[in-house]
């Protein structure tokens, strides 16, 4: 099997709108959590969100063209762009057809549905706009960032809820491994972060309540937490495989050797009982790495701020790592900070990981003032970011439908 490596990453996030500043803000624990301001949220149960306030599209999106694509595109196109202009990657037309684009989105351009709904239900049929099917449906977000740089290799969105951008990843990495490819885009790409979004998700009781106190609501392991806070934005990764990369010199922040992905087959919404599932996710992630529990230093982990969720893939990392856990493992949640990016999450996180590896600092679980009891001898880097020397992180990402990935990254 051939080596995969990550060479360049990018992220739009709501604490930042490029990868510099979402790292920095992240490292330092700021959350970019507030009270929504795109629409007027008052009637909702859940009005905060981590929107992505100062992104401008226009920033690498020929103004034309931007009216050809749903928000959720426009925030791939940033950090792919980001991701590409850092890795250095200007492929030669043979490479470009050995470049693949793989970009997880949860769901479709939802705001494009609600606006064109509502210009159906006001103004008729006549008045919907040709351009929404092609803005709003999942694939085009690779698909616009195909065109845009003329990767001819395999482009498709892969659709598992919270798991998608890291099953992007996952995916990727294989195509490269088994020789299909010689490099890849990948991560995930969200901007659901709208009033039927926002509505659904607060009908299920899934999100926070506590409007009054936006950047304090999202915490992860805490006692007092009571749901996620959602979120939009995207997590990008450039992969190459390692030879030609190192043949041109390209940057190497990490390299990607394992993925592990399972089913529960158990509930629509809830994980099976003591993260049964994600267990075996971790296992088979560690397994394809060829590593034992020990050789891991961090886990980012999927921790929503749920009251169910949390504590169970606590209870899955206990199982899985065994004494290591409480005696080297370092575990933080930075959806603390940036909230929950549904399809996105997993993309974000891995670049958040790699960037662990790059710089040897652990970005902080913030908000944790009074851990679960579930939370007892673990080390989940509370309130302020900790500098450690990470050769090893894994990365988690669970879904509803009982979907999990693991990816492991190592420093090259």
């Amino acid at each position: 099997m051939r080596r995969v490596v990550i060479t360049g990453v990018g992220a739009v996030s709501p604490c930042g709108k490029d990868l510099r500043t979402t790292w920095e803000n992240v490292v330092e624990g700021k959350s970019g959590i507030e009270r929504i301001q795109r629409w007027d949220p008052t009637d909702m149960a859940s009005q905060i969100a981590g929107e992505c306030r100062d992104f401008d599209p226009e920033q690498y999106i020929e103004k034309k063209r931007v009216r050809e694509m749903a928000r959720f595109i426009h925030l791939a196109m940033g950090a792919s762009h980001q991701a590409i202009e850092s890795a250095g990657f200007e492929p030669d037309d043979a490479l470009k057809d050995r470049t693949g684009t793989f970009i997880g989105v949860g769901f479709c351009g939802l705001e494009a549905v609600e606006q064109q709904h509502e210009i159906l239900m006001t103004k008729g049929a006549r008045r919907v706009s040709p351009y929404f099917i092609p803005s709003a449906i999942s694939n085009l977000a690779p698909g616009q960032v195909s065109m845009r740089w003329g990767l001819r290799g395999p482009s498709y969105t892969t659709t598992s809820a919270c798991s998608s951008g890291a099953h992007a990843i996952g995916e990727a990495f294989r195509w490269i491994q088994r020789g299909g490819i010689d490099a890849a885009i990948a991560g995930g790409a969200e901007a659901s972060v709208t009033p039927l979004g926002v509505a659904g998700f607060a009908a299920m009781r899934a999100l926070s309540k506590r409007n009054d106190e936006p950047q304090r609501a999202s915490r992860p392991f805490d006692r007092d937490r009571d749901g996620f806070v959602i979120a939009e934005g995207a997590g990008i990764v450039m992969l190459e495989e390692r030879e030609a990369a190192m043949k041109r010199g390209a940057p190497i922040l990490a390299e990607v050797i394992g993925y592990g992905a399972t089913a529960d087959a158990y509930h629509l919404t809830q994980p099976a009982p003591e993260g049964e599932g994600a267990q075996r996710a971790m296992r088979a992630a560690l397994l394809d790495a060829q590593l034992a529990p020990s050789d891991i230093d961090y886990v980012n982990a999927h921790g929503t701020s749920t009251p169910t969720g949390d504590v169970q893939e606590l209870q899955a990392i206990r199982s899985v790592f065994g004494a290591h856990a409480q005696d080297h493992l370092w575990i933080s949640s930075t959806k603390s900070a940036h909230g929950h990016l549904l399809g996105a999450a997993g993309g974000l996180e891995a670049v958040i990981a790699t960037l662990t590896i790059r710089d040897g600092v652990v970005a902080p679980t913030i908000n944790l003032d009074s851990p679960d009891p579930a939370c007892e001898g673990l080390e989940l880097v509370p309130h302020t970011a900790r500098r450690r020397a990470t050769r090893v992180a894994m990365s988690n990402s669970f879904g509803f439908g009982g979907t999990n990935v693991t990816l492991v990254l190592r420093a090259h």
